[in-house]
């Protein structure tokens, strides 16, 4: 269950059409399958990606399949993993290796599949230190996958404290915005460089200004939170003066999730620490965990199991 599905629940972010089920973080095993199926059989172990995409058009065609024109995100334009059964085009589905369980599998199909892109989008190269505002589900994986991919200092920016000590388990540097300006802390720790990447996860005015601001010299802040709310920043002192880049983050890519899957295998992202719970399939228990979404209680993945 994702903070997106909170979201989609509450409006900020439309839904359509209505009536529809929640759910885009989907993985299980495959019931039927079409005629023109030929890679999968029922019986599979599978992960599901979001996207229901034509697989024709331009943006398809050149990679970019999240702004195809006909292209329907599962829980948001069309019924998704919320309930026992769903449908998906073949191509959105991939295997999941026997290894890695299916909670993991979901999870690895939305927050971590995000956090890749935006770490790919912010052209994250080796050394390079990264701020990663908000340790829930994505910010786990990004602290992770930011090491995988050769970052150096890795700061953990949230105001939960067991978040914080969750980001130290996972690698990073914690650092507490309940306690301390966070742009001053982090340029404090750079020796006043600032950081070259920073990614904004949780989709508030406050933190995506202070992802723009902890930003060095060339630095690239990849923001990903939703929000429908504007912030501020002053051009020629956090951007033209610095050459800083702000990065708009929209969900991610098939071809990207091969290397992900990988990233698991080789034990260099590990997601057992981030699914803190298992609920049943039942209205209850979904309702309640949406509203603790939105209150941003201390949970990083709760886990829907039929």
């Amino acid at each position: 269950m994702c903070h997106s599905d909170a979201h989609y629940r509450a409006g900020r972010s439309p839904v359509h059409p209505l009536p529809l089920t929640l759910g885009h973080e989907v993985a299980g095993i495959v019931e039927k399958i079409g005629s023109e199926i030929p890679d999968f059989s029922p019986g599979d172990r599978v992960c599901v990606h979001y996207l229901a995409t034509c697989g024709q058009c331009n943006y398809c065609l050149m990679g970019i399949e999240q702004f195809c024109p006909s292209g329907q995100m599962i829980g948001k334009h069309r019924d998704g993993g919320y309930a026992e059964f769903m449908v998906m085009p073949g191509r959105s589905v991939l295997k999941l290796p026997a290894e890695i369980p299916f909670e993991q599998g979901a999870i690895l199909m939305c927050s971590a599949a995000t956090s890749l892109h935006a770490l790919r989008k912010a052209r994250l190269r080796t050394g390079e230190s990264v701020a990663v505002f908000g340790v829930g589900g994505l910010g786990c994986s990004a602290i992770q996958l930011a090491r995988a991919l050769g970052a150096g200092q890795v700061f953990a920016v949230d105001i939960n404290p067991r978040k914080l000590e969750l980001g130290r388990k996972l690698g990073g540097i914690a650092v507490d915005a309940a306690r301390s300006d966070p742009v001053q802390e982090i340029k404090r720790l750079t020796e006043d460089r600032g950081a070259d990447v920073a990614l904004e996860l949780i989709g508030l005015p406050s933190t995506m200004q202070q992802a723009v601001r902890c930003l060095g010299v060339g630095g690239r802040a990849a923001l990903v939170g939703l929000t429908d709310q504007s912030f501020e920043i002053g051009p020629y002192a956090e951007l033209i003066n610095k050459e800083a880049e702000i990065i708009g983050v929209s969900d991610h890519l098939a071809q990207e999730l091969p290397e992900l899957i990988q990233f698991v295998q080789q034990g260099q992202l590990d997601l057992t620490s981030v699914v803190t719970r298992k609920i049943p399939l039942q209205a209850e228990a979904v309702n309640e965990t949406l509203d603790g979404l939105e209150r941003f209680d201390e949970d990083v993945r709760t886990v829907l199991v039929p």
